[in-house]
């Protein structure tokens, strides 16, 4: 009988110890990572963790995870889940392009019109395509003006500079149902020691807009940026600064934020539209759809899962703000705002049991100083997407530990590499991260972690340890 005892209490003893993980370690984070947050002057009330075996009932990790926290870019990762679900994976934008007037052999007499739905992904190269097949519809000069219809988004007023005062960066480009090719110039420096001088070069290329080059100087290529002293405006754009020969050839992305998005579209259609062979000298103008106008042709995006892939793997705030828009227009029939976006996103939240209370879109892409989300209801939404129909699209856009994305350079040497899809987020207090991570013991939990502190940016080790911990403990 004491025999029988004694194997009982040992069984006893042994259950709390190998369950630790589901019970102990809920109530605090494991010791690693709270050591790597110590070292880094980050406090635990400014930390929202929540870990969870995606076929699990409850959490095994929960620290703070009722608060409201500032997500940076992980709050794509409600977006497009968001997406998924409501509109597909097989949902695509379409560019439609209608004329007015009539047609006399290849000239239209009439007004050539472009309607938009918000394709994130309207490239150069996808646009020249579209206008060949305008040409294929027979038309080669158009004899009235070019009406873009961006009615799908409601017409508000965007600040470049709100978000960071930095206008020209081109994650500051606001949404558009006619975004083309998300409204950025590249501009290519080439230095040439021999002419004294510093080639510029822009693409999309653009007939009529002249470029002031910087002027080439020798010395180090420090702050070459900088130094060039950037001023785009729809006349032109002007280098006034300097630029070391010791740079190289450079490739700089700008935001021509002093045009409108009616202009920078002008241009670009009557560039391409003569390098298809097309013939156009009237006016760019926003307008509507006329009832009479007849179809010619459209141009359909990707696939959701591709756009959702560039969104997370490469963090574009951009894309991720025409998500958000086109949720609105697609689920509501109105006109896209954000605001709209944001309701649409907290309904489909709400109707999976998931508490909105501390929710806060402002454009869905986490650039924002005011959106917020708690670590639960984050990983509480990623636990329903692995039991969704959707689960594959959502998890292989996710950067993989190690291999790819913003994940690429971290934890390339722990055990955890190409274990774990996981999304990061950064702002300049705040770091984050979530996703999934696949255990060693071949269980895969959602994982979040979010610290909002003056001291975020030295959270990425607490971050790697956590998720390292799960791959090896899970």
């Amino acid at each position: 009988m004491r025999i029988v005892q004694q194997f009982f209490f040992a069984i006893f003893l042994f259950f709390p110890i190998a369950s630790c993980f589901s019970c102990a370690q809920a109530a605090g984070l494991p010791s690693p990572v709270a050591d790597a947050l110590k070292r880094s002057g980050i406090p635990l009330n400014a930390v929202g963790a929540y870990v969870q075996e995606v076929s699990g009932p409850v959490p095994r990790i929960a620290v703070n995870s009722t608060v409201g926290f500032n997500p940076a870019s992980t709050m794509k990762l409600v977006t497009s889940n968001a997406a998924l679900d409501l509109l597909g994976p097989a949902f695509t934008w379409k560019t439609q392009v209608y004329a007015t007037g009539t047609q006399s052999g290849d000239v239209l007499n009439g007004d050539l019109v472009i309607k938009g739905s918000g394709d994130p992904k309207l490239v150069t190269e996808k646009f020249w395509q579209l206008l060949r097949q305008i040409r294929a519809a027979g038309i080669r000069e158009i004899r009235g003006n070019l009406i873009l219809d961006r009615s799908a988004f409601d017409d508000t007023s965007y600040d470049a500079a709100r978000f960071d005062g930095d206008p020209l960066k081109p994650y500051n480009v606001g949404p558009d149902a006619l975004l083309l090719n998300y409204k950025v110039f590249a501009f290519h420096f080439l230095p040439d020691p021999a002419r004294h001088l510093v080639d510029v070069s822009v693409d999309p290329p653009l007939a009529g807009y002249p470029i002031t080059p910087p002027v080439l100087l020798d010395g180090t290529c420090a702050d070459w940026q900088a130094k060039s002293l950037p001023a785009l405006n729809r006349k032109g754009a002007s280098f006034a600064g300097t630029f070391a020969a010791a740079c190289g050839e450079k490739t700089w992305y700008l935001h021509p934020y002093q045009m409108t998005s009616t202009e920078y579209f002008g241009a670009v259609f009557r560039q391409l539209w003569a390098d298809v062979g097309g013939v156009f000298k009237g006016e760019v103008n926003d307008g509507v759809l006329p009832p009479d106008a007849r179809m010619l042709t459209e141009w359909q995006s990707p696939a959701l899962p591709e756009v959702v892939r560039d969104i997370n793997k490469y963090s574009n705030n951009v894309m991720a703000r025409q998500l958000l828009l086109t949720l609105a227009s697609d689920v509501l029939k109105l006109p896209a705002t954000p605001e709209r976006g944001g309701r649409v996103v907290k309904t489909w939240l709400a109707a999976k049991g998931i508490d909105t209370s501390q929710l806060v879109i402002e454009n869905g892409s986490g650039l924002s100083r005011i959106e917020r989300i708690s670590a639960e209801a984050m990983g509480r939404m990623l636990v329903a997407a692995y039991q969704s129909p959707v689960m594959p699209e959502l998890m292989s856009a996710l950067p993989l530990v190690g291999y790819d994305g913003t994940m690429r350079k971290r934890l390339l040497t722990q055990t955890v590499a190409g274990r774990a899809h996981i999304k990061t987020g950064s702002l300049n207090d705040v770091r984050a991260v979530a996703g999934y991570v696949l255990a060693a013991s071949g269980k895969r939990y959602a994982v979040v972690c979010i610290v909002n502190h003056i001291n975020a940016p030295g959270a990425q080790a607490a971050h790697d340890a956590l998720l390292q911990w799960v791959y090896e403990n899970g």
